[in-house]
């Protein structure tokens, strides 16, 4: 389980089962959502870079799904990414690499930008050629609403 460096190695979260697995469609990680693929793809880097251990990101994240599952016995409103986005707040916040504070109010003011509109406003008076074709993304549906 362990890779080089003594990190654990995150292949062992990408398996096809186990506790902390991704939500797989023919053996094909699936994202929802634009921000799943992002914070999937962060905590990743971040181990890389040996700012995050995996294993502490991997409990934090079964602990995560463990809260909400006990929080929601129904199962209504399930989301595996926002168990992921949680885990990875958490294990960022602890090691220093982000004040929550900081981090939950950049949270509430991305929560409050309308639906697809996870970027600052530049000229986007919708006079300035802003057609979906201008290279960056407008997925007007399956935002997080308290995540970016």
């Amino acid at each position: 389980m362990s890779g080089s460096g003594g990190r654990a190695d995150p292949a062992y979260l990408l398996d096809s089962s186990g506790p902390a697995a991704p939500p797989r469609d023919n053996g094909e990680l699936v994202f929802a959502a634009p921000w799943e693929s992002r914070a999937f793809g962060l905590a990743l880097a971040l181990n890389e870079a040996g700012l995050i251990d995996w294993e502490d990101f991997r409990r934090a994240l079964i602990r995560e799904i463990g809260d909400w599952e006990a929080a929601h016995p129904s199962g209504e409103g399930w989301s595996y990414y926002e168990c992921w986005l949680g885990a990875l707040e958490r294990t960022a916040s602890a090691r220093g690499l982000v004040d929550p504070r900081a981090l939950a109010g950049r949270a509430a003011l991305l929560a409050a930008r309308p639906a697809g509109h996870d970027h600052e406003r530049h000229g986007h008076d919708g006079h300035d050629g802003h057609d979906g074709h201008d290279g960056h993304e407008h997925d007007m549906h399956n935002e997080s609403p308290h995540h970016p």
